[in-house]
């Protein structure tokens, strides 16, 4: 009888007590590996994790359906997690950790997914050539000043989808579809496949100003910290609406084996030294406000963040991804 004991509380233990964590990550391996060692350290909590694109994820996700072993969907874009949370593949929360730490625009309004940080897509520009005084909003880079002079990455990346879909929540359908229609005559090449691609036009003079994610420009000024190229925070004046944010975020899967447990890693990774290395990382903005960014970003300056909800990116993404087919962005 007293072999079977150890049997017995093994069986009875809580799935709160879960000794290992599984993680789907459409974030590289570089970007979590830390995090989820600093965890295991920390807690005692095993944490195994398979990295791939966002879209394999979720089908497989959804494939295995209760069979998963994961317990935690962690991707980029809130267009990604909108869908995922559509799709049923992820369970709402009730958390008062996580609704103190994340603001409300950066979490779904149902609690089934969390931002957890933030990156600004924003306007970067050749400081040879352009003034600061010289542009004002996302809207402005449709004037005919521009003409010839912009740049843009391909219309087939979630992050532009979820720009125009954010904009389409905003400004409606028909002034959105003239600002991009804007943009399209304005462009000095066919849209690029990265926003590497996009700052290295703007270096090499085949145009002045682009919109990419802040983290690439920060990779980038790495790398060469002579670079003559410039972010500039558009939509920052009293009628402006703020930059426009979009975030990497984790939500529980439906299916979770360890529901509990994986609902106590995501209250850890939105607070206090998770959140600092989880934007760190990447040069990205932690989502919780009261966690500063690390100094090579807090000096790119501060901004405004457009406080509508980034849920919209995935609820009007279809929409975007049909307006900018229409005025031929491809």
């Amino acid at each position: 009888m007293r072999r079977l004991l150890p049997v017995l509380a093994m069986m009875l233990t809580p799935v709160a007590q879960a000794a290992e964590l599984v993680v789907y990550s459409a974030r590289a391996e570089s970007l979590i590996k830390p995090i989820f060692e600093r965890y295991e350290r920390e807690r005692g909590i095993k944490i195994r994790y398979l990295t791939d694109k966002e879209a394999p994820l979720i089908e497989r996700l959804r494939a295995e359906g209760r069979n998963t072993p994961a317990d935690l969907l962690l991707t980029v874009d809130a267009g990604n997690l909108w869908q995922a949370a559509e799709l049923g593949l992820l369970r709402p929360l009730q958390s008062a950790t996580l609704a103190a730490n994340i603001p409300e625009h950066l979490r779904d309004p149902e609690g089934r997914w969390y931002g957890l940080s933030v990156r600004a897509r924003t306007i970067v520009y050749a400081r040879d050539r352009v003034q600061p005084s010289d542009l004002d909003s996302y809207a402005a880079l449709a004037d005919g000043r521009w003409r010839g002079r912009l740049c843009l990455r391909t219309s087939k990346k979630v992050y532009n989808q979820s720009l125009v879909a954010m904009m389409i929540a905003e400004l409606g359908m028909a002034r959105t579809e003239q600002i991009v229609r804007g943009w399209v005559a304005n462009l000095a090449a066919p849209p690029f496949a990265s926003d590497n691609e996009v700052m290295d036009a703007i270096v090499a003079r085949r145009c002045d100003v682009g919109i990419v994610n802040t983290y690439y420009f920060g990779r980038l000024l790495r790398e060469k910290p002579e670079l003559e190229l410039a972010l500039f925070w558009p939509d920052q004046g009293e009628n402006g609406r703020g930059v426009h944010v979009n975030v990497s975020g984790a939500g529980v899967t439906r299916h979770a084996k360890h529901p509990q447990a994986a609902q106590a890693l995501l209250e850890w990774l939105s607070a206090g030294p998770a959140q600092h290395m989880f934007a760190a990382l990447n040069l990205e903005y932690p989502a919780n406000p009261d966690v500063p960014p690390d100094p090579a970003v807090a000096a790119w300056g501060s901004f405004r963040q457009n406080p509508i909800n980034v849920a919209q990116a995935g609820a009007l993404q279809a929409e975007a991804v049909k307006l900018m087919d229409r005025v031929g962005y491809r």
